[in-house]
């Protein structure tokens, strides 16, 4: 078994996307179903995202849906992906997991991010500014004290108290140092820029530090994986979500995804082109053949534990044929 794919871990995130024509509750018993589904596949872990105020996009209580996916499996790792840190209380956040841990032992992740709002006027909703990010490693420390029992008040987080949900930081920027400072593992994804990921986790591993949590760095790779019978069937399933970014770096709210059909006939200006083509480009997609030699070179370039997909389209079936032939593909490979 030498393969690179073979000894890695595979798991899936869902971000709960709304469809056009579609309503939010849909989305969300859609990423239930998919978390059966991935189970019954074999992927390791299936965890869900935080977003507010955004039109496109229902998962906005990432531990209560955490709670639903959960509730709905019976073996696959669950979490979040993430829940974002500066938007909450660590004492509130503890004790959701501590929740969530009790209830489901064994099989919960607790992955945290230090993004806020999306726009000015979610983060006033919040109570929160751009600044509140830079005191994630501190929001952290304090949120990973609560489960060890060591906060400096009298005050203790049941029920997190003396229980251990593995915590997973997500790295982009300074996230790799505080990952790394903290001693945990890391979710870095920005295969667009190959380049810059390699550098955040060349940075993650020089400095770790060993720590309760894990004894050594772990890196998860976390992006889009398309698998299809052709490529340009995988670069279809691309569009929408290329779409919908374009469309919120140009309008400032990420809309409902659309069919990849009306996607091709649309008239864009001439910025938000640019940005559509650019966000079909960096992802792994195309047949199977094509998928395992990149993921086979992205495994070894990067020399990652474990791949977090976390692709997006309209088509639900579509996006589930893909997961479906990915696991295909890693167990062929480990039955080699």
């Amino acid at each position: 078994m030498s393969s690179v794919i073979a000894s890695a871990r595979f798991s899936l995130l869902d971000r709960s996307r709304i469809r056009e024509g579609h309503i939010a509750a849909e989305a969300l018993r859609d990423t239930v179903a998919l978390a059966r589904e991935a189970e019954r596949l074999g992927y390791h872990r299936f965890w869900v995202s935080e977003h507010h105020g955004v039109p496109g996009v229902a998962g906005s209580a990432p531990t209560v849906l955490a709670a639903a996916v959960a509730g709905a499996t019976r073996t696959i790792r669950v979490g979040t992906g993430g829940v974002m840190l500066p938007n909450h209380r660590p004492l509130v956040v503890a004790e959701q997991f501590g929740v969530l841990e009790s209830l489901f032992p064994g099989r919960i992740d607790m992955g945290l991010g230090r993004s806020v709002g999306f726009t000015d006027g979610v983060r006033r909703a919040l109570g929160r500014s751009k600044d509140d990010a830079d005191d994630f490693a501190a929001q952290l420390a304090e949120l990973l004290g609560w489960f060890r029992g060591d906060s400096p008040t009298r005050v203790h987080a049941y029920p997190a108290d003396g229980l251990s949900v593995p915590p997973f930081v997500l790295a982009m920027g300074e996230g790799a140092t505080v990952a790394a400072r903290a001693g945990v593992p890391m979710v870095i994804g920005d295969l667009r820029d190959r380049e810059r990921m390699q550098r955040g986790i060349d940075h993650y591993r020089a400095h770790f530090r060993p720590s309760p949590w894990a004894s050594e760095p772990y890196v998860v790779v976390s992006g889009t994986v398309v698998v299809a019978a052709t490529a340009e069937e995988a670069h279809r399933v691309l569009l929408p979500e290329a779409w919908s970014m374009a469309y919120s770096r140009t309008h400032g709210t990420f809309p409902p995804l659309p069919p990849a059909g009306r996607v091709e006939t649309r008239t864009m200006s001439p910025k938000e082109r640019g940005f559509y083509e650019s966000g079909l480009s960096g992802h792994l997609a195309g047949t199977e053949e094509q998928v395992t030699e990149e993921l086979e070179t992205l495994l070894k370039e990067t020399g990652a534990q474990e791949i977090l997909v976390t692709t997006s389209t309209y088509d639900r079936a579509t996006l589930l044929d893909s997961h479906r032939r990915l696991a295909q593909i890693v167990d062929r490979e480990r039955n080699l």
